[in-house]
Parts: C-alpha cells; sequence; structure tokens
C-alpha cells in the first residue's frame, strides 16, 4: 500500500533547477547581503542607499541601477533572501508515514533551519513592524502555489483532520511556527527558558495538533 507521503509528494515535487547567474544577478545579491548586514547592525531607518553601496563596492549611482529605492531593496531581500527555497526541498522530503508524522517532522526541519540562520526572522519582525507586512504579499505569491497542493492532499487522505480548507490549514501551520520563534526569542535567556522541557519544539507541535485539552 503505497503510505500518504509518498502520494503527497510524487503529486507536488518540484525542481530546483541550478543556474548560473549573471554578473547584474551578482551585483543585486551583494546589494541585498550589503543592505541585510546593515539592517541588522543599525536598523532599517538608520540605514542609507549610500551606505549599501559603500557596504556593497559600488558607487551611489550604480546601485539605482538596480534598485530605485531602500524600499524596493527590502522587498527584494524577503523575496530573495527566503530561506522557504533552502527549506522547502528539505520539508518534501521529510519522512512520514502519517500526515501527523510528516508534519512533526516538518516543523523540527524548519526550527533548524531557522535557527541556524537567524537572521530572516529579525527580518520579518521589521516587515511586520516597519511596513505592517505589506512585502509579504509578493513573498506569499511565489511560495503558495508551491506549498498549498502539498496541504490540499493531506487533507484528501488524511482522515479525521478537523479542517477542512487547505488554505487555513496551511496558515495555521505557519502560524505556529511563526509563533514558536517569537515567543523563542522573547524568552530565550531568562527564567522561562530554564523551565521549557527539552523537547520543547516537540511539545509546541503536539499542542498544535492535539490541542490543550485532554
Amino acid at each position: 500500500m503505497k503510505n500518504e507521503r509518498s502520494f503527497i509528494f510524487s503529486f507536488v515535487r518540484i525542481p530546483m533547477p541550478k543556474t548560473r547567474l549573471k554578473k547584474g544577478e551578482i551585483t543585486r545579491l551583494a546589494i541585498e547581503d550589503a543592505a541585510i548586514e546593515l539592517f541588522m547592525e543599525q536598523g532599517y531607518h538608520a540605514t542609507s542607499m549610500r551606505q549599501i553601496a559603500e557596504r556593497a563596492g559600488l558607487a551611489l549611482g550604480g546601485i539605482y541601477n538596480h534598485f530605485a529605492s531602500k524600499d524596493e531593496i527590502f522587498e527584494a531581500i524577503i523575496v530573495d533572501k527566503h530561506p522557504y527555497k533552502r527549506i522547502l526541498p528539505l520539508v518534501m522530503d521529510a519522512p512520514g508515514e502519517t500526515a501527523e508524522e510528516f508534519l512533526r517532522n516538518a516543523f523540527k526541519i524548519t526550527v533548524t533551519e531557522f535557527s541556524n540562520n537567524p537572521v530572516y526572522i529579525k527580518l520579518m519582525l521589521i516587515e511586520l513592524v516597519e511596513f505592517g507586512g505589506r512585502h509579504g504579499a509578493r513573498m506569499l505569491k511565489e511560495i503558495f502555489p508551491r506549498v498549498l497542493p502539498m496541504f490540499e492532499q493531506m487533507l484528501k487522505i488524511r482522515k479525521g483532520l478537523r479542517i477542512s480548507n487547505p488554505a487555513m490549514f496551511l496558515r495555521s501551520f505557519f502560524g505556529m511556527m511563526i509563533s514558536y520563534f517569537i515567543t523563542e526569542m522573547i524568552i530565550s535567556n531568562s527564567v522561562v527558558s530554564k523551565l521549557m522541557p527539552k523537547d520543547a519544539a516537540d511539545a509546541y507541535v503536539d499542542i498544535y495538533l492535539h490541542g490543550v485539552l485532554q
């Protein structure tokens, strides 16, 4: 009998072809990298286009060949640097004979990847606080068509789920991950963190899957 994981991922697997970057694309990514460093060091509003150009090794005029404004650079970072491009293939290969096993493993993979690269969480917070999440629409336009079919297929295969809307299923899973990382940042190095179980991530996803009531 074909297991759920095999059926789900034979349906949604998306090839990730490797392409050689052109000179302009390399410069564009260098600008984004320079901007990320400065945003992390001194904040978004305290960073100027001139500073980004200097950090990227460009003349001020040169940066405008690629970006019209600092806001445009930030939006490009949200899209180009989003870790889903690295995480999505790993999540698609997550083991799991059932939807629950898959969701647990997918969550653990995501936690590990974000923990190894916490910069994006900080950028996401800047996006939420400074821009009210308005750049997120472009990012989701790229991500959702790749991920939504996976949740649609799980709803078709997995019986007993209390949710029937795949978009809501996806939103709730993303919301669970985001809340985990934000609360992790808040309680880090506090007395609360010392009270957390060693398998806090697993306990967190267990609450998501089964709730807090017996």
